[in-house]
């Protein structure tokens, strides 16, 4: 459980410290107020990754050129863990003490599940999504994956980089290319197991909220260059040459989304999508719960108030009794028959200041 929260310079917040007491914590108030703000200020404090933002700069508030966040972790043993941008130099920290690799720093943060109404796009969107997804959900569960993430995208900027020369170095391209293969096959392997670990919990989870048995729900992995990506980066080379990018590997990767075995994407309804997008979070949920024998931290980006109280039910149903349930909502009429979420510590936000409701 994360116990306490403190932010200075993130997003709206010039300063806050928040106690989020015991099971979970909701947080309410308008839009655009700063609520999705603390739950990504958690995610980048435990998994030093943002759902909204693809750099730290645009984490820092309006006029400052970085921030800090800091919170105490644990149960009986707890942590204090600390992440610092300044000056585009990030510092990691347990318990005052520097963290020269973050690996370290992970394996002691806790494990996190985002789910927000974006995640509609895990079905509708390209496939980005679709593989920022399985990157996370990865990173959590396999030592080295997110080593081998970032190896992959250093060596394939460099290589899109020689690509585009007046006159490219082939002795250069092909040192990056041999990485990009090595780091590549890696990443794939990693994809490959998730997917299969994930596609029954996901379709588990879509019979449950969607109250519907004969709905199944099939994730598969459609890998990029696979199996001998070395062989196909070579193929490829001529190609890549003339277009100056990289145009096959893991980078290209995709999942297919199949309800009733047909795309889902094309053929389900608008509920039944919301309701893919739903299972594929809790799969994760369930899966990292099952593989590393704890339960995630949940961040509930307001998807409570826009579901029906059938669905809401299901799901509230299917996340794991252990997770911590961070949650913000516009309002609190749904908050009836909720069970344990109804009992968590209230908040109001309002123009980037948060007090509790009691």
């Amino acid at each position: 459980m994360l116990h306490d929260l403190r932010l200075r310079d993130f997003r709206c917040y010039e300063a806050l410290r928040c106690d989020l007491g015991g099971q979970g914590a909701i947080f309410v108030g308008e839009n655009a107020q700063g609520k999705t703000s603390i739950l990504e200020a958690v995610c980048v404090l435990l998994r030093l990754g943002s759902p909204r933002a693809s750099s730290a700069a645009e984490m820092a508030r309006f006029g400052t050129r970085g921030f800090a966040i800091a919170g105490c972790v644990g149960g009986g043993d707890r942590c204090d863990l600390r992440h610092e941008v300044a000056g585009g130099k990030r510092t990691l920290s347990l318990n005052g003490e520097t963290q020269e690799r973050a690996a370290d720093y992970l394996a002691e943060s806790g494990l996190v599940v985002w789910m927000g109404n974006e995640d509609l796009d895990l079905v509708r969107g390209s496939g980005s999504v679709r593989r920022r997804y399985l990157d996370f959900a990865a990173s959590q569960l396999m030592p080295g994956y997110r080593l081998a993430l970032r190896s992959y995208e250093r060596a394939l900027r460099a290589r899109n980089q020689l690509l585009k020369a007046p006159r490219p170095d082939e002795a250069q391209i092909a040192a990056y290319t041999k990485l990009l293969a090595e780091h590549g096959g890696e990443l794939q392997r990693g994809r490959a197991d998730l997917v299969a670990k994930l596609s029954p919990w996901a379709s588990d989870a879509q019979r449950a909220v969607s109250g519907h048995r004969s709905e199944d729900l099939a994730l598969r992995y459609k890998p990029s260059g696979a199996p001998d990506l070395a062989a196909a980066f070579a193929e490829s080379l001529p190609s890549d040459l003339r277009r100056g990018q990289t145009q096959i590997g893991p980078h290209r990767d995709d999942a297919a989304l199949d309800l009733n075995a047909m795309p889902a994407a094309q053929f389900a309804s608008e509920g039944q999508q919301r309701t893919i997008a739903l299972a594929l979070k809790l799969a994760q949920a369930r899966l990292l719960e099952s593989e590393r024998r704890q339960a995630p931290i949940l961040l509930l980006d307001d998807i409570f108030g826009e579901l029906d109280p059938g669905r809401r039910n299901a799901l509230l149903g299917y996340l794991p009794d252990a997770s911590q349930k961070l949650i913000t909502t516009t309002h609190l009429g749904w908050l009836d028959g909720t069970g344990s979420v109804g009992s968590a510590r209230q908040f109001s936000v309002h123009e980037g200041a948060v007090s509790s409701l009691g």
